[in-house]
């Protein structure tokens, strides 16, 4: 089965920290640019970081810049988003995706659009 699985999700107190992974299986992530993404009720879809193997150029918005770190292992054919200091606000779903395009372009493509989409993992922050 073709697929991205995410796992690392839960409840964390504010100011705390997160490390989500997520595994491929039936494709190999070489090459290809791979990021998260998060879905929060009444919000718009954000990505959240991305990174490229062609080169490890590496992207985060402003909203996570410095809190949130990507990275990825080939040799496992598994990525992860490592989440500190996290605020109420970063309350969500959190996808991982998986896509041939270059990295600066990545944020840009619709849901549908993607080659590999999961499934989800919840996220929240609350005290």
């Amino acid at each position: 089965q073709v697929q991205l699985v995410e796992s690392g999700g839960g409840l964390v107190q504010p100011g705390g920290s997160l490390r989500l992974s997520c595994s491929a299986s039936g494709f190999s992530l070489d090459s290809k640019t791979i990021g998260w993404f998060r879905q929060a009720p009444g919000k718009e879809r954000e990505g959240v970081a991305c990174i490229s193997n062609t080169d490890g150029e590496t992207y985060v918005p402003d909203s996570v810049k410095g809190r949130f770190t990507i990275s990825r292992d080939n040799a496992k054919n598994r990525f992860y988003l490592q989440m500190d200091s996290l605020k109420p606000e970063d309350t969500a779903v959190y996808y991982c995706a998986a896509d041939h395009s270059d990295w600066y372009q990545f944020f840009l493509l619709d849901t549908h659009e993607f080659d590999y989409w999961g499934q989800g993992t919840q996220v929240t922050v609350s005290s």
